[in-house]
């Protein structure tokens, strides 16, 4: 009897402390997902964005009659304004929370859209996509802060394919939502459908997530670094200016285009060596001491440089080649866009529970064959439409087999706190590779011709800088997570 009375005693024990884990539990998964609805909701918003704007360039062009190339500075001014804010993005979150600053950018760019629906003139478009640039550059990182600091490591791969839902979204609807309501309603549609979006995410975000203390350590609040910001900031904005530049003129000779481009890079340099020397620079690069982090950056910059810089191709091949309307073409990127965003779910997933060394570099073998056979069927006078997008699919889902799973890998092992830091590490890296891709691609397209055969080449070229990822992506950590 009092065996029995000692085992029931003992049961209860444990059930009663098994009690408190579970609520603890239940409250971390609470927390995640109200995270990852307001995260995702602000995320499709900034993606739609970009995408529907770009297919509208010709007819703001018309409506302002002004000159294409003065219209283009409304998507340049959006990037450059969006480089500039993202390095400021782990000290906002230091200083003020990442809810404070994450509300601070859904309000940014709300009212970035007002303003832009209601411009009157060419100027007065660019400067408020100025202002949209300024909220969208925080979207991202705070946003990947924020669902990397909810999610529980062993389920981060999970949290990250969720947060890479836009990624099926924004190429799918927007070309054609945007197609849509500038042929049938206004150009000052394409930036009134976010205001609903906008005011539903800050109604969200300021209900749902939870208020978060400027530090989690406990320390006071950092300064900003005014010198690495003023070496930073305005050093990625005049490189990706020149990079853009030197894309659009076919060439890095001229004066406008070598000038910002050398400039810039000077300037990034001077921050590297000044971050890493700093008590409290603006962006800690000592992340980098870290292989896996170091790894995963490496596999990014090469691959994102080669799948980004690919981009511009099959609109102009099946505009230039083919002879097709730009809904049309867009319509046939849709496929592609399905096949990234489908993929990602699944080896996002898959990257919690296997080797990131197995997962990664066959994706990125995989997106380099189907980069290969996109050069072959371009190449091919007269070729079938299905063969192009066929191959062009097999490369998304490559592509989608390592964008995601790549930064999981780079930053499940850092602790909390230096979240904030890799969410902007991983997106500048982004944005500056991106950026060297297109106009790497642009310049090479531009002096082979626009022709089958210049195509070939440059698929080829982007063919080979995703191959070349397959270097740093060895270094990757050979266990399961």
């Amino acid at each position: 009897m009092t065996t029995t009375k000692n085992g029931g005693r003992a049961v209860g024990a444990a059930a009663a402390a098994a009690e408190p884990a579970r609520d603890a539990a239940a409250a971390s998964n609470a927390v995640f997902n109200r995270t990852i609805v307001v995260v995702i909701i602000g995320s499709v918003m900034s993606v739609l964005d970009m995408t529907i704007v770009n297919v509208a360039l010709r007819r703001l062009s018309e409506a302002f009659h002004a000159p294409l190339e003065t219209i283009q500075w409304a998507a340049s001014a959006y990037t450059l304004a969006l480089a500039a804010v993202i390095p400021t993005a782990a000290w906002a979150m230091a200083r003020i929370g990442a809810k404070r600053t994450y509300l601070t950018a859904l309000v940014l760019f709300t009212l970035g859209s007002l303003l832009a629906a209601a411009a009157w003139d060419a100027g007065s478009l660019i400067a408020f996509r100025a202002v949209q640039g300024l909220g969208g550059g925080l979207l991202m990182p705070v946003g990947m802060t924020m669902v990397m600091r909810a999610a529980d490591r062993e389920r981060l791969g999970r949290a990250m394919a969720l947060s890479g839902l836009p990624v099926i979204i924004g190429p799918v609807i927007g070309p054609t939502l945007g197609g849509w309501l500038v042929d049938t309603a206004s150009w000052r549609w394409i930036f009134l459908v976010n205001l609903p979006m906008g005011v539903l995410a800050l109604a969200l975000a300021a209900k749902l997530l939870r208020p978060d203390a400027p530090r989690t350590d406990g320390g006071p609040a950092p300064r900003l670094d005014v010198p690495g910001l003023l070496m930073l900031s305005p050093g990625l904005a005049v490189l990706l200016f020149g990079l853009a530049r030197g894309g659009e003129t076919g060439g890095f000779s001229a004066a406008g285009v070598l000038g910002p481009t050398v400039a810039g890079a000077v300037l990034v340099a001077g921050f590297v060596r000044r971050a890493l020397t700093a008590r409290e620079p603006l962006l800690d690069l000592r992340l980098l001491r870290d292989r896996t982090f170091a790894a995963g950056i490496g596999t990014l910059a090469l691959f994102t440089c080669g799948y980004f810089g690919s981009m511009l191709l099959a609109p102009m091949y099946w505009q230039q080649v083919h002879g097709m309307d730009a809904k049309t073409a867009g319509l046939l990127g849709a496929p592609v866009g399905l096949a990234v965003g489908t993929a990602m779910q699944f080896a996002a997933r898959r990257v919690d529970r296997m080797s990131p060394r197995r997962l990664i570099p066959a994706g990125i073998a995989l997106g380099a064959l189907g980069m290969a056979l996109s050069a072959f069927q371009v190449g091919v006078e007269d070729v079938a439409a299905w063969r192009v997008v066929g191959s062009a699919m097999v490369m998304g889902v490559g592509s989608g087999m390592v964008l995601m799973p790549t930064m999981t890998t780079a930053s499940r092992g850092l602790p909390n706190d230096r979240m904030a830091a890799a969410g902007t590490a991983l997106s500048i890296n982004a944005q500056v590779w991106a950026s060297v891709g297109t106009a790497l691609i642009s310049v090479l397209l531009g002096s082979a011709g626009a022709d089958p055969a210049g195509f070939r080449l440059a698929y080829a070229a982007a063919a080979a800088l995703l191959a070349l990822a397959l270097i740093p992506a060895a270094l990757l950590p050979g266990r399961r997570p």
